[in-house]
Parts: C-alpha cells; sequence; structure tokens
C-alpha cells in the first residue's frame, strides 16, 4: 500500500512542476513579445528637443534604452543583453550616398552588432529607412533616425557653423542621455577594419579622460592651426573631430574649465558661452569649439594615431603618417570632397569600390584585385605613389573576416 501512495505522490509532484514549466514559458514568451526586438526608439532628448528620435529599427536585440537593461530568465538567472556599439553621423544636404557607403563599410567588416544614430533633415528619413530596411536580413544592426535639432533660441546661429548641421555633433552627449559611449563620424568616413578596434581603445582611457580624436596635423610645417588659428587649440597642431570616440557619461559629469568664468561649467553650459566669445575667430566650426575646450582640459583627450582618421594632408605633401605608413590605413576620411572629383583618385578607388560592393561573401572576396589594379592607375600623385598602404589593413580585414573558418573568426 505504501508503494502505491509514494507512486500517487510522486505523479502528483511531477504534474505541479510540469503546471509550473507551462506558465514560466507562458510569462517568458508574453515578456519578449512586448519588449523584443524592432519597433520604434526612445531616444532621450534635451528639454530644447522637440521632436526626439524616430525611425525604425532593424536587427538583432532591443532598440534604444532596453538595450541595456538585463532580464532575468526562466531559471532565475540573469541575462546580460547583447553589449552592442554605437555610432553615430550627422547628414544633410546631398550627403546620403556617402553616409549609406560608411554605414556599409561598418557594416562589412564589425564583428560585435551596432546601434547606429542617425540625424538627418526631414527629406533624407524615407531614404535612409528604405535602404536600411532593405539591409534587414544581415541581423547585424539596428538604427534610430532623428531630426536635426538645435536649442530653440541659436538654433539658426548653430545650423550655419561651419557646414550645415556639422555642429549637430556638439548636442549628442545631450540628446542622446541613455548612451553611454558613443563613436561619431563625417559621413566621408571609410572604416577599413572593424569598429570593434577603434571602440576597444575605450578602455585604454583613463580616469580623466572622456573622448579621443586623432591629430589634425603631424607635420607642423603644413598645420592649419600652428600657422593660422585665432584662437587656443590642443596640442601642437590641434585635433580632428572627424572620427570622435566619446564616454558620454563622464562628459556629461564633467565640469570643464574655461577662459570665460572662473566657475567650471558642464557640457550643455559651456558651448553657448563659447560660441559668443569665439565665433568671429573661428573656421572650421564645432572642431575649433572642441580645440578650446580640450586647450583648457587636456587631460581629458586620448590621442588616437594618425592611421584612425587618415586624410589627404597625410599624403598630398609627401607621406606624414608614419604609423599607416607601418600597419595600413584603419579608418579613410575623405575631406575636401576627394571621393566625388579626380584631385585625389586613390580616396575615390577606395570609396567606389565600398560603395559598389554588395554584402555577398563572394563579392566582398573579389573586391581586393581590382581595387589594386586602379590604385596602380594613381601612381602619378603623391598619394597613389603609397597605394599599398591604402589597401594593407583592408585586405587583413577581409581575411580575417570572411576567409577564415567561422570557429577561427
Amino acid at each position: 500500500m505504501r508503494r502505491y501512495l509514494r507512486i500517487v505522490v510522486l505523479c502528483l509532484a511531477c504534474g505541479f512542476c510540469s503546471l509550473l514549466y507551462a506558465f514560466s514559458q507562458l510569462a517568458v514568451s508574453l515578456e519578449e513579445g512586448a519588449g523584443g526586438g524592432g519597433g520604434k526608439p526612445q531616444a532621450a532628448a534635451a528639454s530644447w528637443l522637440a521632436g526626439g528620435g524616430r525611425g525604425g529599427a532593424r536587427g538583432v536585440g532591443s532598440v534604444g534604452p532596453a538595450a541595456h537593461s538585463g532580464r532575468s530568465d526562466r531559471y532565475g538567472l540573469n541575462v546580460q543583453p547583447i553589449q552592442r556599439m554605437h555610432l553615430a553621423v550627422v547628414a544633410c544636404g546631398e550627403r546620403l550616398e556617402e553616409t549609406v557607403t560608411m554605414l556599409k563599410s561598418a557594416i562589412i567588416f564589425s564583428i560585435r552588432p551596432l546601434q547606429f544614430h542617425i540625424f538627418a533633415e526631414d527629406q533624407l528619413h524615407d531614404s535612409f529607412k528604405g535602404i536600411l530596411d532593405s539591409w534587414s536580413f544581415l541581423q547585424t544592426f539596428n538604427y534610430s533616425l532623428y531630426p536635426i535639432t538645435f536649442p530653440s533660441e541659436n538654433a539658426v546661429e548653430w545650423k550655419k557653423l561651419f557646414k550645415p548641421c556639422a555642429s549637430q555633433r556638439l548636442f549628442l552627449p545631450l540628446i542622446l542621455k541613455e548612451v553611454d559611449s558613443l563613436l561619431y563620424v563625417d559621413t566621408d568616413i571609410l572604416f577599413l577594419r572593424p569598429i570593434d578596434d577603434i571602440w576597444s581603445l575605450l578602455k585604454k582611457f583613463n580616469s580623466t579622460q572622456i573622448a579621443a580624436m586623432a591629430p589634425e596635423h603631424e607635420e607642423p610645417r603644413i598645420g592649419w592651426y600652428n600657422r593660422f588659428a585665432r584662437h587656443p587649440y590642443y596640442g601642437k597642431t590641434g585635433v580632428n573631430s572627424g572620427v570622435m570616440l566619446m564616454n558620454m557619461t563622464r562628459m556629461r559629469r564633467k565640469y570643464f574649465k574655461n577662459d570665460m568664468t572662473t566657475v567650471r561649467l558642464r557640457w550643455g553650459d559651456i558651448l553657448m558661452p563659447l560660441l559668443k566669445k569665439y565665433k568671429l575667430n573661428i573656421t572650421w566650426g564645432d572642431q575649433d569649439l572642441l580645440n578650446i575646450i580640450f586647450f583648457h582640459n587636456p587631460e581629458s583627450l586620448f590621442v588616437f594615431p594618425c592611421q584612425w582618421n587618415y586624410r589627404p594632408d597625410h599624403c598630398i605633401y609627401g607621406s606624414n603618417c608614419q604609423e599607416a605608413e607601418e600597419e595600413g590605413i584603419f579608418i579613410l576620411h575623405g575631406n575636401r570632397g576627394v571621393y566625388h572629383d579626380d584631385k585625389q583618385p586613390a580616396f575615390r578607388a577606395i570609396y567606389e569600390a565600398l560603395r559598389n560592393c554588395s554584402f555577398k561573401d563572394n563579392n566582398i572576396r573579389s573586391l581586393l584585385k581590382p581595387l589594386e589594379l586602379e590604385l596602380q592607375k594613381t601612381v602619378h600623385t603623391y598619394c597613389g605613389k603609397i597605394y599599398k598602404i591604402f589597401i594593407k589593413q583592408l585586405t587583413k580585414s577581409i581575411q580575417d573576416r570572411y576567409d577564415r573558418p567561422p570557429k577561427e573568426r
């Protein structure tokens, strides 16, 4: 009799456990249905930002602030979300193609998933959405589209500073309040190695550093800031803000030394006074303001080598970026409009190769040989004479990403 009683108790216990498991499965499915990937991003906004973030999102994981929150699985273990790398760009005017090509280069080589923050004029939003949605099959990125927005009392002045919309980057720490770290790039940037590698530089920041940029020039004899600037600038030759890695949590917390008051000011309070003081003395707009800020706060800047922001100035008068000569170019910056004219055909050849490349593995692998043939046609220019540095890292990135078995990548 006792044996039968034990069997009955065991059956009841098994049934009860089965019911518990079924309810836990139902709870998990409801939770995922309510808070899963895709959908509209919830961009945190500064008080003067009326529109907030908008646009679609595709890819793996959640969008916006939810991407940073943990979730408990059905066994009570804390499941950590995938940590995405955040990339921001500002696009105005006829910069759609450049921006899309930059985003494509980021996707092709990066290993960890990406979160794109695209600030664009309203008339560009539908085009961006159509193109990025057509890439959703990749499942390697999310994106958020935002309107161009400046503080209302000085919006016109900020928008016209240097180039249309360029100074939007100054306000990213105030708009993307839920984002801890961010890589900002100009539209004319091309990644020739994974974003993961420049993102890893965040770990090299010391306790006082909040941002990282490359020098404006390596050779002082051709430097602009040290010869012509009418305002303070960082270091010997200034810094270039076309590639700017930021720990925005630290930026929002820091009180900055300045030459306007003895009181240290926070990021949101220092920008307008700086513009008012120096607007008649600055040439390169927001980049000049960043140089002024880091002149007074040099301990806050991490300076990375020129191959992370390689521009025509590094070769048009002769090669002057030693790190690129040794290891190749990591990030190509085609300022001066060199992607769209014949003045620096080596830059244009790289741009057109990546612009015309599809996401198929075979297409990416076959990119190198025809590109090298095009670069060989540019040896009549100073940049073309050293064309091998343009494909040295690119070749390695393609081999590492697409030629090795998946377990070795």
